[in-house]
Order: C-alpha cells, then sequence, then structure tokens
C-alpha cells in the first residue's frame, strides 16, 4: 500500500486574470455584506412538520430563498428544501450534510439513514438538503429525453455500422434541448458554484458564523468549492469519499461505471444469501440476470400509475442511487422483488426520491417555490446528475472528436461495466449541446487558506478511488488532514466505527488526527 505519510507540495500555478464563471459568479465572491445579496442573509428557517410520505416523525422541515442568479440577485428566487433533527444536548449550532450523487436528495436520505447521524445531535442540529435543481427544489428533468440519450449511445452500433455517430450527436442536442424545455429557469444556475453559495445562505439562515459540514462523495466536491468561495467562514469540514477536481468527466465516468459495478456484484453477494432474493442463490446467475432484466425493460418498459413507463435506465438509475448505502440494501432487494414478481416498480422509483409524471405536468412550477415531494420527476437524478456535472466541467469536445473516439468510449464503459456502462457514458456525452461549464473548480479550488479540514479516503473505495483523497488534499494544500481508511466500500462513515469515531470527535469536539494516520478494517454492526 502507499504511505501518505509525506510532506504535501504545490505546483502553485499563479493565475492573474480569470475570466467570468459560466454559471455567472465573478471572480471575487460576494459576501453577505453587500446590499443586493443582505436580504437573504438576514432570513430565518421556519420549521414544521415534513411532508410525504414515510417521513419520520421527528425530522423537521424547512426552506431558504436563494437568488436564481448572484449575479443578477434580483432577477428572481428559488426556494432550496431543508430537513433537519433537532440537538438533543447542549446545542453549538448546525452541522449541514451532503450525501452525494450529484442529483441525490438530501431529505429523501436523511429520512431512510438518519439513525447514521443522531450521535452528532448532542451538540448540533443535523441538517440536510435538495440542492437547486434537485428534488423539492425546482428539480429539472428531460422528460422523455433521459432514455433518448440512452438510445444515442447504444453499444450496438459502437463501430459506426449501424449508426452514423454525427446523427446520434444530434440526438443528443436534442435531448439537451428537451432538458432546457422541461427543467425551466434553473437550468442555466445550477451546479456546485451556485450550490456552494446556496449553502452560504443556509449557515446564515441557520445562525451560525461558520459552516459546520460533512460532505460524502459528490458531497467532497461541494464542500472543497465552499472552502474555496469562503474560506474564513469555513467551521469544522469533514469530506468522507473524496471527490476529484480535476480528471475530466470521460475519466470520472469510467472510474463511476467499475466503482458501480462492483458495489453491484457486492449487493448480489449479500441479496443471493437470503432465500427471498429474486434472482435466487446462484451469484453468476444473478449478474447475468439484473443485465437481462435492464436490457428487458429498455425493449418493454413497466406501465405505471403516472403516465410515463419504467424503462431499464430507469432501473439502473434507482440501482445507481440504492447502492451508495449498505443501509439500502434491504429495502433495494425488496423493490427488486416487487419488480421481477409483480411488475411493481413503485419502490425503485421511491429510491431516486422522485416519481413519473404525465408529460402534461412538467412544466409544473417556474415560481420557484418548493416542488411537493408527490411531484418530483422520476428523472430527476440523472437529468440533475448530468446537469451537474457539466456545469462543473469545461470540456466541450467538438463533434469530430466526440466522432473519433466515441467506438472506443463504448468498449471502454461497457468493459468497466455491462449495467452501467452505457448509462454512464450517456452521461457524460449529454455535454454535448450544453453550454460549457465553469472552469472554477480546476483553476480556483486550490491552496485553501481555511480552517484545517478531514479528508477520508477508503482504500477500497470503488466509486471515488483513494488517489483522489491525496489529490485532492495536494489541491487543498495545508489545510487538508487526511485520515486514510483501510477498508472497502464508498466512504467509511456509515461502515466503519474507526471513521465514525474519527468524524465525531472532529466535528463534535474539534480534535483532528495526524495526516495520515489510518483506520483499520474494523467494521461497524
Amino acid at each position: 500500500m502507499l504511505s501518505v505519510h509525506h510532506r504535501r507540495t504545490l505546483t502553485g500555478t499563479s493565475l492573474a486574470t480569470l475570466a467570468l464563471l459560466a454559471a455567472g459568479l465573478p471572480a471575487t465572491t460576494a459576501t453577505a455584506e453587500e446590499p443586493a445579496l443582505s436580504r437573504f442573509y438576514d432570513q430565518k428557517v421556519g420549521w414544521s412538520a415534513c411532508a410525504g410520505m414515510e417521513m419520520p416523525e421527528d425530522m423537521q422541515c424547512g426552506k431558504v430563498t436563494v437568488p436564481l442568479d448572484y449575479a443578477h440577485p434580483g432577477r428572481g428566487t428559488l426556494d432550496v428544501a431543508l430537513a433537519r433533527y433537532r440537538a438533543t444536548g447542549h446545542k453549538r449550532g448546525s452541522v449541514l450534510l451532503n450525501f452525494g450523487g450529484p442529483g441525490g436528495s438530501g431529505i429523501a436520505q436523511l429520512a431512510v439513514g438518519g439513525k447514521d447521524f443522531m450521535g452528532l445531535t448532542d451538540n448540533y442540529d443535523v441538517v440536510t438538503f435538495d440542492p437547486r435543481g434537485v428534488g423539492q427544489s425546482s428539480p429539472v428533468s428531460c422528460g422523455e429525453g433521459t432514455a433518448g440519450a440512452a438510445e444515442a449511445t447504444d453499444a450496438e452500433s459502437a463501430d459506426g455500422a449501424d449508426g452514423d455517430p454525427r446523427e446520434e450527436l444530434e440526438q443528443l442536442r436534442k435531448v439537451a434541448g428537451e432538458c432546457e424545455k422541461h427543467s425551466g429557469p434553473v437550468l442555466p444556475h445550477i451546479g456546485t458554484v451556485d450550490a456552494a453559495r446556496d449553502m452560504d445562505v443556509m449557515r446564515a439562515a441557520l445562525g451560525d458564523k461558520k459552516l459546520n459540514y460533512l460532505g460524502f462523495s459528490y458531497g467532497s466536491r461541494l464542500g472543497a468549492v465552499y472552502s474555496a468561495q469562503f474560506p474564513k467562514r469555513v467551521g469544522r469540514m469533514a469530506l468522507d469519499g473524496v471527490d476529484t477536481l480535476t480528471e475530466p468527466l470521460t475519466e470520472q465516468g469510467v472510474a463511476g461505471a467499475e466503482g458501480q459495478q462492483t458495489a453491484l456484484e457486492d449487493f448480489l453477494d449479500w441479496c443471493t444469501k437470503d432465500m427471498a432474493c429474486p434472482f435466487g442463490q446462484d451469484t453468476r446467475s444473478a449478474r447475468e440476470q439484473i443485465v437481462q432484466l435492464v436490457e428487458s425493460l429498455d425493449a418493454r418498459p413497466v406501465p405505471t400509475d403516472f403516465g410515463r413507463p419504467f424503462t431499464g435506465q430507469d432501473l439502473v438509475g434507482a440501482l445507481t442511487q440504492a447502492l451508495y448505502s449498505r443501509q439500502l440494501w434491504p429495502t433495494l432487494q425488496q423493490s427488486l422483488s416487487a419488480l421481477v414478481e409483480d411488475g411493481d416498480s413503485r419502490g425503485l422509483v421511491q429510491l431516486t426520491g422522485g416519481v413519473a409524471l404525465p408529460d402534461t405536468r412538467q412544466d409544473r412550477r417556474r415560481d420557484g417555490g418548493l416542488t411537493p415531494p408527490e411531484e418530483v420527476p422520476l428523472d430527476n437524478l440523472p437529468a440533475a446528475l448530468m446537469a451537474i456535472n457539466c456545469a462543473d466541467d469545461p470540456d466541450r469536445p467538438s463533434a469530430d472528436r466526440i466522432t473519433k473516439d466515441l467506438g472506443r468510449l463504448r468498449a471502454e464503459y461497457e468493459e468497466a461495466s455491462p449495467v452501467f456502462g452505457r448509462y454512464r457514458l450517456a452521461q457524460v456525452l449529454m455535454c454535448y449541446g450544453r453550454p460549457k461549464g465553469t472552469d472554477f473548480i480546476r483553476e480556483r479550488v486550490r491552496d485553501v487558506k481555511s480552517a484545517k479540514m478531514l479528508l477520508v479516503g477508503t482504500r477500497g473505495d470503488p466509486a471515488t478511488p483513494y488517489r483522489w483523497t491525496e489529490e485532492t488534499a495536494d489541491r487543498l494544500g495545508s489545510a487538508a488532514v487526511v485520515l486514510d481508511n483501510r477498508g472497502e466500500g464508498h466512504t467509511g462513515y456509515a461502515s466503519s466505527k474507526c471513521v465514525h469515531r474519527t468524524v465525531d470527535d472532529f466535528l463534535l469536539y474539534g480534535s483532528l488526527p495526524d495526516d495520515g494516520s489510518s483506520c483499520g478494517s474494523e467494521l461497524r454492526d
């Protein structure tokens, strides 16, 4: 194993000038003291019982209002949905959680997995949120465009014999147009740069002088961007399952497909030990059945009660969400059983945090208000994931470059995962036809002058390779303290007693381990 007991060095490249960000953020970050933003920073959160099915009774929900466009805060607003468990002990403020994705609903995740964070309620309100464009916060959607994107990247035409790549790119451009049509005014202002600025409004509305934060997977990217924008407002920040800040989407996509395939195989190993597993007790057969189920649903989608049929790519999206946490495995098994045995997709729809809607209702909200949970569109998770990743990525290869690389990319992604490869490649190629993303993350998130941050990297993490933890720590500079989790699985907080204890000790008491300290393979019950 590589040693992380080393002295990190930075390239320290000096940037004399920086163009305005694609999302409209000036190079100089706005502050709460600016008159145009003061009304947003002066608000307070009103908490009440959470709406929606199966919400815990002790979880409360609220909202904050943020500018649609931070460069022009007078040109419209949107509401960001919040949820919390209240502090039970001596309250020292709030800790904000982001569970990753991008595109995952924080509220849905906290409702399912809130017990993992009850230790933090000794001193904190434990708060999460649906980022802009996600869940109840002006959810983006592509309507029927999600299926179109998958069709446009069908591996059967990888050699070009069954389809002209340029025709496929034109299809992707049309899909981008459908996403714009169904998503409303939030789409040009989605992305991590704006979401991080929303978090600073949340910090103020929660009454905290500094942001205490725990971010998982993509949530680590969000935390890193916040630390670059508001270094003096960073409180106790822990990042678990550290994301890359530099790799292009094509490389991220392959790593993601490989990781998701590993997580799926781990789930099937677990599932086939149970007589209730819908795929039987043979793991190899179960893997083949999953591939066949995705292909079957893509060819013959299952009707739903909501108008839009449930496709194989919808199933892949649900698997993507559910495999992030072992706690969701029993729910995933039950939902897959309902689908296989009865053609009932409702459980899998719930795992994505949304429901399918008739096309006539796709333009349901354009006033920036919260979207009721029952009206969040089925494709919000993949649509938001694509929109956020594209907004964060400045690369826009030409049609000639994509045409040249497409066959190689298809083969590479299919080899990485027969289940997730097509889905992940579709997400990468969906940036074609969209505006160029910001270069803020690659260029400006470096050598951060903030309080110390705890970065947790897991050696056997299938989704965020351990090397990303080291690379991101190098970029962040002396503020980064690395905890080396010598275990398996995506992130360490939910699976490792040592990681859980170390993160809680930092957030609750401010005690940090030495940089390069290790956690063994001690697992949580």
